[in-house]
């Protein structure tokens, strides 16, 4: 797909780190950009400084994407371009001891569902919603194409760490999620495709302590330092581009892989 004046695309999770980072990529390319983000004091100044438009949605809502999906399409146009960036993380094991009293406890159900609620299912929501807009669309070249959707898991979805067993089950599930949408959407021309990003300067890893870090960092390969998130926007926006790139997910790792802790 030609990344140009004609696309239009959303980016959730557009207010800040990989998201917000994507949005500016695509937007210097010409493209029409539309940002979900639950910030949107924040939200509203990238929207503003690229030229884009604001939508405040939860994406674990159906409601909400939609709302949100109508606003957008409404300024800028039907999307030709869904990536998924928004997310959340945290860490708690699948049982805990407290160190006082010794007491066992097994992992908050709350708590898990609301990161698979965020991560997976607003992933599969504003996937298929937007999939659905894409097929009203005609063809953008001869192959066929219509539209393509992109999902940030991360690669916690193959390395998951003690206490991310909640993250990892999120980032999994879109992971595994992409194959078999790709095959549901192939004779609609809408392509699927994945990105595993590793450590990124992005808000959650800037929440780091400084030895967290120093630890991560000694896993890392060549280059030897955090990805940045423009890097993360290179990237989706290269997938956006090559027609051939489909049902697939690329680690964008620095050749990393996390160790148990």
């Amino acid at each position: 797909m030609k990344l140009n004046s004609d696309i239009s695309a959303i980016v959730t999770g557009g207010a800040s780190g990989l998201g917000e980072a994507t949005a500016r990529v695509l937007a210097d390319r010409g493209v029409k950009v539309g940002l979900f983000d639950m910030n949107a004091g924040r939200g509203r100044k990238v929207a503003g400084e690229i030229g884009g438009v604001f939508a405040k949605v939860d994406v674990s809502s159906a409601d909400s994407v939609d709302e949100g999906l109508d606003f957008v399409r409404a300024a800028i146009g039907q999307e030709r371009i869904m990536i998924n960036c928004a997310g959340i993380g945290g860490a708690m094991k699948t049982v805990s001891r407290k160190r006082d009293t010794g007491e066992i406890m097994a992992h908050d159900v709350t708590y898990y569902t609301r990161i698979i609620n965020i991560n997976l299912i607003g992933s599969f929501i504003c996937a298929s919603k937007s999939a659905a807009g894409m097929m009203t669309l005609g063809p953008t070249a001869p192959d066929g194409e219509r539209g393509v959707i992109i999902s940030t898991a991360s690669v916690a979805a193959q390395d998951g760490q003690v206490g991310q067993v909640a993250y990892s089950s999120s980032k999994g599930g879109i992971l595994a999620m992409a194959l078999p949408m790709a095959r549901d959407l192939a004779n609609e021309g809408i392509r699927v495709n994945t990105i595993l990003p590793g450590f990124y300067e992005t808000p959650i890893y800037e929440q780091m302590k400084p030895a967290v870090k120093e630890s991560l960092n000694a896993h890392l390969q060549f280059p030897n330092r955090f990805g940045q998130p423009g890097e993360f926007g290179e990237l989706a926006a290269f997938m956006c581009e090559n027609v051939y790139i489909n049902g697939e997910y690329i680690r964008t790792d620095a050749g990393a892989r996390m160790p148990p802790r």
